[in-house]
């Protein structure tokens, strides 16, 4: 597929959740796609980075499911700060651990999972309608962080096959695999499409984490995730990251291509 084929297949008011962490293998091609789509009223589920700020920018998003909003070496994405400041998204923050449940609910087609993560913090302060759960066991009062549903997955890894099989070479999976599980369609984006038989050459067989049964379709995009990294391809571009916290979504979509 090309980045324009899989955007076609999305459609406004949609759940899309976004691999990666922070400013780490983001699949920065396929948010370009949506950057130039005429998609909106997005709710968007991400360990957000500059994919999450770059759709706020550009009007997409009507919701933002997260932990954090940020570029790793730049604490806060300045784009999402901005959009938050102004009230022109919603915001439902959990803990990254309570975030982690939800995928792993709904990746287990779960309506909800019990966690300690979040008790007597202000996450259920600012998130009045989550609801807690009494263990039948031992009594134990837990969170009940419900399922993080999605209509549709974006990830980015390093290779993958024509199927969808898809294999990621740097130092962490992201959760990718659970977004791949957890949406009802999942798209890859990687750095090179290889035969199946070549992708244990540069890695394990522990470093397949995706299945073709998870995934409705495969973009060849070299440097896909680009300023993001994409260990052992490339790393971070630190000196455009730090330009992009001043530029405008279109300069930087402009710079992109």
């Amino acid at each position: 597929m090309t980045v324009e084929q899989v955007v076609a297949e999305l459609e406004s008011g949609m759940t899309i959740g976004v691999g990666g962490w922070g400013s780490r293998r983001k699949p920065m091609a396929l948010i370009g796609g949506i950057l130039r789509s005429p998609l909106k009223d997005l709710t968007i589920i991400s360990y957000g980075g500059a994919d999450v700020g770059l759709l706020c920018a550009a009007g997409k998003v009507r919701r933002v499911v997260a932990p954090f909003v940020t570029l790793d070496s730049i604490p806060l994405e300045p784009h999402f700060r901005r959009a938050r400041q102004a009230g022109t998204i919603a915001f439902t923050e959990y803990d990254e651990g309570m975030f982690m449940f939800g995928l792993m609910a709904a990746a287990h087609r779960l309506p909800f999972l019990p966690t300690r993560a979040g008790l007597g913090s202000d996450v259920m302060r600012v998130n009045p309608e989550l609801k807690t759960v009494r263990s039948p066991y031992t009594e134990e009062e837990l969170v009940a962080v419900p399922a993080l549903e999605m209509d549709v997955a974006l990830v980015h890894l390093n290779r993958a096959d024509a199927r969808g099989n898809a294999q990621y070479l740097g130092p962490d999976p992201y959760f990718d695999d659970l977004y791949a599980k957890a949406a009802r369609r999942a798209y890859v984006s990687c750095e090179r499409i290889v035969e199946t038989a070549d992708l244990l050459k540069e890695g394990p067989v522990q470093s397949l984490l995706i299945s073709r049964s998870m995934v409705a379709g495969v973009v060849e995009a070299p440097g896909g995730a680009w300023f993001t990294s994409c260990e052992p391809d490339y790393g971070r571009d630190e000196a455009l990251q730090r330009r992009y916290t001043t530029m405008d979504w279109r300069e930087f979509l402009d710079e992109r291509c």
